[in-house]
């Protein structure tokens, strides 16, 4: 069976404890900067509690139909999943050139990095009452790029109970200044062969958060490169889907969020 072929095993894994979600969207559009920005809220209108919230920021492609496939697949589990727009309506990449330029953009100014991720996390706390959030439980993940920028945010000192980073961006000009700021549990999950993120940098994330009290795990998938978890990336060697490292992936995932909050 080739890995591709696993991708439906993985989603029905991952949906099989909820089976009963109705799962709806809810635009919202938001202004910062003089920009403005569109995110999408994933949220189950038949569930009977308030369910606790994760923000997303997705790849560098920004807020596509694949991140919101992630999104549905994630808040299929009991969690309310915003989708969150880095960008701005008037920034939709096309191509790798063009979301190269667009995150380059954000990476380069790490202020507003934050303030944008930031921003999308006070959204998503405003809608708490029309999506059924429990404002109390909050966690932020985020793939390739968007790992990258939770792990930012987390620096912030942002108030989250989790960060996961799927192949995302490990080292920053803040990070050995910043780290110890972290206030959520952080879980990265890392292709050991990823040649984008490279052993050089996964050593000095491990040194910098080995120099703090934060709550910390840095998984290593082996035989895996960057965007593992993407099942449109399909350049062998560099960006490459792998079925089973993601399944893994997102297990790991699901059981943090049950550790925090079950």
């Amino acid at each position: 069976m080739k890995r591709r072929f696993l991708l439906p095993l993985l989603f029905a894994a991952l949906y099989a404890g909820s089976v009963h979600a109705a799962l709806e969207s809810k635009t919202v559009r938001y202004e910062l900067g003089g920009s403005t920005f569109e995110s999408t809220i994933v949220y189950d209108t038949a569930a009977a509690q308030p369910q606790p919230g994760v923000l997303m920021v997705p790849n560098w492609m920004g807020p596509t139909a694949n991140a919101m496939t992630k999104a549905r697949m994630v808040a299929a589990n009991g969690y309310v999943v915003m989708v969150t727009d880095m960008y701005g309506v008037d920034v939709r990449p096309a191509n790798g050139s063009e979301a190269g330029a667009a995150a380059g953009f954000v990476r380069g100014d790490r202020a507003l990095m934050r303030a944008r991720a930031a921003k999308g996390l006070d959204v998503l706390l405003s809608n708490a009452k029309a999506v059924n959030l429990d404002k109390s439980k909050l966690a932020a993940i985020g793939f390739c790029f968007g790992g990258g920028t939770v792990l930012e945010l987390g620096r912030s000192g942002a108030k989250l109970d989790a960060i996961v980073s799927f192949h995302g961006d490990l080292v920053s000009p803040t990070l050995e200044a910043d780290a110890a700021k972290t206030k959520a549990k952080v879980l990265v999950l890392h292709g050991a062969a990823d040649p984008y993120v490279p052993q050089t940098d996964v050593a000095q994330f491990t040194t910098a958060m080995l120099a703090t009290d934060v709550d910390w795990q840095l998984v290593e998938f082996s035989g895996t490169v960057h965007s593992f978890t993407n099942p449109d990336a399909a350049a062998a060697g560099q960006s490459e889907y792998n079925a089973l490292s993601s399944a893994r992936a997102f297990t790991m995932m699901n059981a943090l969020f049950t550790e925090i909050w079950r």
